[in-house]
């Protein structure tokens, strides 16, 4: 768990946050335009803060280049049902709980959702989740370019102050909000490890993952007949398949996949809708099935 807010009230609402691969949860500190109590960020157990913790586990035979998005969904769903004499000591099942997760973790939150005993969400965000109904190999160029970037791209420098300059030079990177650069840098980057591991490829692990597109695609059907789901999608298709954001949108922006990273201000402005969207919908208990309510950025 990266970090967690006051959620000690059994009135307190709840929020899951769930991270993109190759991303920390810091990318989760979006600007609202109301206090959200009851924030708990998870990161996934190869990134972030639980990476440096989970270094030499990540290397044993059942994970090593083979963590996969369920793997992730499980260890969420292990940590919401631990229960009140554990983990966070809080009984989650007491709660009204709103899933968020962003790529990889909008992904997981689909596949948590059919995880057994089931978790009480009231609602879902899931924002540019890489789903393909139409099955993996739409996803097979995307796979290939996601791996090899994971091992090529530049990511060790002499200090964070270089690490920072290189980030606002590099086209992809340059076009994210100021303050994702400065969570980035002081969230993100860690101190070399040096040799102590010959090879440790994590993110490589997380994109080869062929299964985790296609299978959660069935618990995101049951979810949609369960609570309301909102789905947030870019304007610019760079990630997803072609096909599957034709069908999505036609709505032209100057953001894609990165939507947390590069216009957080209006992902909060965004989330705070389907927030006060579902809370009204749980009160009014309209709980009967509806199609998948979508918010395009």
């Amino acid at each position: 768990m990266n970090h967690m807010s006051t959620c000690s009230s059994q009135a307190t609402p709840c929020t899951s946050l769930q991270n993109a691969t190759g991303f920390p949860l810091s990318k989760h500190d979006v600007p609202m335009p109301f206090d959200l109590p009851g924030a708990i960020c998870i990161d996934c157990l190869n990134h972030g803060e639980a990476c440096a913790f989970n270094d030499d586990a990540l290397l044993q035979p059942e994970f090593f280049n083979n963590f996969t998005c369920e793997k992730y969904a499980l260890a969420v769903h292990h940590f919401l049902d631990a229960g009140p004499d554990a983990g966070a000591k809080i009984d989650f099942r007491q709660r009204s709980l709103v899933g968020i997760g962003h790529s990889l973790g909008g992904v997981a939150m689909c596949i948590l959702q059919s995880l057994e005993p089931l978790v009480n969400f009231s609602s879902m965000i899931i924002v540019e989740p890489l789903l393909s109904p139409a099955g993996p190999e739409h996803l097979e160029r995307l796979r290939y370019v996601l791996v090899k970037g994971a091992y090529e791209r530049r990511d060790v420098w002499p200090d964070r102050t270089q690490a920072m300059h290189a980030l606002r030079k590099r086209q992809r990177t340059s076009k994210w909000d100021p303050s994702t650069l400065v969570l980035f840098r002081q969230h993100a980057i860690r101190q070399h490890p040096g040799a102590r591991h010959k090879d440790a490829p994590y993110l490589g692990a997380m994109y080869r993952d062929v299964d985790g597109p296609t299978k959660p695609i069935a618990d995101l059907n049951k979810a949609c007949a369960r609570m309301p789901v909102h789905l947030i999608i870019g304007g610019i298709n760079d990630f997803i398949s072609p096909r599957i954001h034709a069908a999505m949108t036609d709505v032209k922006s100057e953001t894609g996949h990165l939507i947390p990273l590069e216009v957080p201000e209006k992902l909060g402005g965004v989330l705070y809708a389907c927030l006060v969207d579902s809370s009204a919908s749980i009160s009014n208990r309209d709980i009967t099935p509806a199609p998948l309510v979508m918010a395009k950025l």
